[in-house]
């Protein structure tokens, strides 16, 4: 199983969350999917995954994009994916 919490920050304070629960499990070659999908819900732009991203959820279950991973403009500080499953 899946859970993984997508949180938009400003200032350290969450302006939007979403949960995205799949019921298989985690397959790192998907993970831009997952990310695209959480965007999606939270109606913001998908940014730029990396190797490096995918090592950082894999091994600290968690990653952090900031306004630097966006092509585009975004309106909050950075979008944060943790893992709330099987911790």
């Amino acid at each position: 199983m899946i859970k993984i919490w997508g949180k938009i920050l400003k200032e350290d304070k969450i302006l939007r969350s979403f949960v995205l629960e799949k019921v298989e499990s985690m397959d790192y070659s998907k993970f831009f999917d997952y990310v695209t999908e959480i965007c999606g819900e939270l109606d913001i732009p998908t940014p730029v995954v990396i190797k490096t991203h995918i090592f950082n959820y894999a091994k600290y279950n968690f990653v952090r994009f900031t306004k630097d991973d966006f092509v585009e403009e975004i309106g909050f500080d950075k979008l944060v994916l943790e893992n709330i499953f099987g911790r």
